[in-house]
């Protein structure tokens, strides 16, 4: 049975310290092996997040926080030479993370941060359909959405919901690096700030369940290794 990590979110340094067994087996006679590589990558990443404050620098932390996420999900197209589109990567990614969770890191995560949760779905300005004026977020379509998000935790369908997280936390990143947002602009802040503060959660719960039940997966070609 896997050590159950210490009370509160687990920092990089806990991160690193519990994955240290899975270090040293994995790289017995192959030091590149593609998921230390990943996990080296995103724990630097997520390192460097974690000295930003989210309230002066959220615009950061999240930008930080996404390429973390980005190193362990993401593939490479061998055929087009190329990395894999992100949104196809990232939902087969968290189906496989949800499957592997057998120790409850994630529902946990979102159980604990629930009202968080609730808040960040139930955002009309982290919707898809809010910028293609198909708005459904007036009072009838946003009172559904939250019912729906009731549902789902008393379901238990951390799939869906950590899906329909990722989503909204998606659309703030592509935001910010595509140039559709100013730095430490005033417009929208809580919502960048709520999706910075879920992914402080989410984050280390993945990588949670990677060290202790993805270790041996093939988490298939990384892209850009170290030459």
């Amino acid at each position: 049975m896997c050590e159950q990590p210490r009370a509160g979110r687990p920092t990089v340094h806990d991160l690193r310290r519990r994955w240290k067994p899975q270090k040293e087996r994995l790289g017995e006679g192959r030091p590149d092996h593609p998921t230390l590589i990943r996990f080296h990558r995103a724990c630097s990443w997520l390192a460097c997040a974690e000295t930003l404050d989210l309230d002066q620098n959220s615009d950061l932390a999240l930008i930080s926080q996404w390429i973390s996420l980005n190193a362990i999900y993401g593939q490479w197209d061998q055929i087009a030479r190329e990395p894999l589109p992100d949104r196809e990567c990232w939902r087969v990614f968290v189906q496989r993370i949800v499957e592997l969770d057998q120790s409850g890191h994630l529902a946990r995560a979102l159980v604990s941060e629930k009202r968080l949760v609730l808040t960040v779905l139930d955002d009309r300005y982290l919707s898809d359909c809010f910028w293609r004026d198909d708005d459904s977020s007036g009072p009838q379509g946003k009172y559904k959405e939250k019912q729906r998000a009731h549902a789902w935790f008393a379901k238990e369908d951390w799939k869906l919901i950590t899906e329909r997280l990722i989503e909204r936390i998606y659309l703030v990143r592509c935001q910010l690096v595509h140039g559709a947002a100013t730095y430490g602009g005033k417009l929208n802040r809580r919502s960048l700030k709520n999706c910075a503060t879920m992914l402080s959660h989410l984050l280390p719960a993945v990588l949670l369940v990677l060290i202790d039940h993805g270790a041996d997966e093939d988490w298939g070609i990384m892209c850009y290794p170290p030459l």
